[in-house]
């Protein structure tokens, strides 16, 4: 069974590179027709020349709208613990609040 798994996988490459092939809109295509893209992809695809350059070089790929990605130098998404985050903190005492409204309790008295 084990032998068989390269087969499967360039199999899912190449279908999944096809797939995305047909569903890219015209203006996302670079360097070829989407036409030129397809033949490329289903002729050698059994190589994975088609399907690996397709993903290299026949898509436009887009930046996330912060302009920060995975792997941008320098640039990491700052971790906020949730004792330290307002927001939560704000929405557990909101949450404790509307516990105490439904038992009939007031806040204030404490």
């Amino acid at each position: 069974m084990l032998r068989y798994l390269p087969l499967l996988l360039v199999l899912a490459l190449w279908i999944y590179a096809f797939i995305d092939c047909l569903n890219t809109p015209e203006n996302e295509v670079k360097g070829l027709p989407k036409l030129a893209w397809v033949f490329i992809i289903l002729l050698f695809g059994q190589v994975l020349v088609g399907p690996v350059a397709w993903f290299v070089a026949g898509k436009v790929r887009k930046t996330p709208a912060s302009g920060i990605t995975p792997f941008s130098p320098g640039r990491r998404t700052k971790f906020v613990a949730p004792d330290d985050n307002p927001e939560f903190l704000k929405s557990l005492k909101d949450e404790e609040e509307d516990k105490d409204k439904k038992r009939g309790d007031d806040p204030k008295d404490d």
